[in-house]
């Protein structure tokens, strides 16, 4: 079994209580420098998650981000971008994406980022799960 990546999210849509599955995804990280590092890229699978992402791992890029000193004060800005227009139709969402920028503490040790997406067409929820 493959290991998770320490980057994960979850979304549920609120107008049927139900996982959106197809929704299409984007991980960066959000630097403060010129230099851009490269974008992640899934889409929700049949239960709502994004369990693994194409072209690299949020793990290769926190390697190279400390590389080329994208960190700051030990911690790492990114961004999740959610599709949402193309999963609820065009003219049918208020937003069409949610972008979700948050930390990730260098410092702490194999630490987990799960971010779950609660989906309407009108609004839009997110914590730090677990």
């Amino acid at each position: 079994m493959a290991s998770r990546p320490f980057i994960t999210c979850h979304v549920l849509d609120t107008t049927t209580g139900r996982p959106a599955s197809g929704i299409k995804v984007t991980l960066n990280i959000d630097s403060p420098t010129s230099t851009s590092l490269p974008t992640l890229h899934a889409t929700t699978n049949s239960d709502g998650r994004v369990t693994s992402w194409t072209d690299t791992s949020p793990e290769a890029l926190v390697e190279q981000a400390g590389a080329t000193n994208h960190a700051k004060d030990g911690r790492l800005r990114w961004k999740l971008v959610f599709q949402t227009e193309a999963y609820y139709g065009v003219g049918k969402a208020f937003y069409p994406h949610v972008e979700v920028p948050f930390f990730t503490d260098l410092n702490t040790e194999k630490s987990h980022y799960h971010v779950p997406l609660l989906l309407g067409p009108w609004s839009y929820t997110t914590y730090r799960g677990s």
